[in-house]
């Protein structure tokens, strides 16, 4: 048991050595991974607008987003938000509604 306990210590402090090492720019063979913020949430106008832009009814809207009709009245109404890959097509459609006629 000493011999794990001294190896995963051992383990934890070259990984902490290794995050300072490139936190001082001393390092650079490190994977480190940068995630983009989660999409903020959109607001039930907003949604509409979307929608609107592409002229398209809300059945239709929510076959381009791969929901139930039911599911884009509710955002619309502002009863339910979207959530999940919902709100990133959203966010993404936001910046470019033609984007999901392209998927």
């Amino acid at each position: 048991m000493a011999r794990k306990r001294v190896k995963i210590f051992n383990e934890l402090k070259e990984a902490l050595e290794d995050v300072r090492d490139y936190r001082l720019g001393k390092r650079t063979d490190l994977r480190v991974t940068e995630l983009p913020a989660p999409p903020k949430r959109i607001a039930p106008a907003d949604i509409r607008r979307i929608r609107m832009s592409l002229k398209a009814s809300q059945t239709l809207f929510a076959i381009y987003l791969n929901v139930s009709p039911n599911a884009v009245r509710s955002w619309e109404q502002g009863t339910r938000r979207p959530q999940h890959a919902a709100l990133k097509l959203l966010a993404i459609a936001k910046k470019n509604p033609r984007a999901l006629l392209s998927a």
